[in-house]
């Protein structure tokens, strides 16, 4: 019996931490590899052995859960699909956090405008400091995030 974890927990009014572990259907081909079927997105996908399949399979589910929810839809509920394998398939879980997911990727640039004193927008201009890249380099110290710009 498998168990699975379906987690929401409200964070703001436009997406909440989702975190779900999702069946995935695993086939060794005779040419080397695996092919992973998802049921739960109708996906599919491949990988040169099995943890490469894996690693694939939870690409697939972030890329597609994601997608569904910037698209307002909803990300499918782990074994909400009817699937019947063939013998040559194997049954394991992946487990994925779509938050995690989407910001380990999301590096778009937002404009912000900010107000600082005269004197120092001056000595910074005639330095020739970068204004969006030392306030992104001070945000990303004072919270302890890495910056991946």
């Amino acid at each position: 019996m498998f168990i699975y974890i379906w987690q929401k927990v409200k964070r703001d009014n436009r997406r909440s931490n989702m975190k779900g572990v999702y069946p995935v259907y695993l086939e060794k081909l005779k040419e080397g590899g695996y092919m992973v079927t998802i049921p739960d997105f109708g996906n599919f996908t491949e990988g040169k052995d099995l943890a490469d399949a894996i690693y694939m399979a939870r690409d697939a589910i972030g890329i597609l859960g994601t997608d569904l929810q910037e698209n307002g839809e909803e990300i499918p509920k782990p074994f909400s699909a009817e699937y019947n394998p063939s013998d040559d398939q194997e049954k394991t879980l992946v487990d994925i956090d779509f938050d995690a997911y989407r910001n380990s990727l999301d590096t778009r640039l937002v404009r912000k405008n900010c107000t600082i004193p005269y004197y120092l927008e001056n000595a910074a201009e005639q330095a020739g400091l970068n204004f969006s890249r030392l306030l992104a380099e001070a945000i990303s110290t004072k919270l302890n995030i890495p910056l991946k710009v």
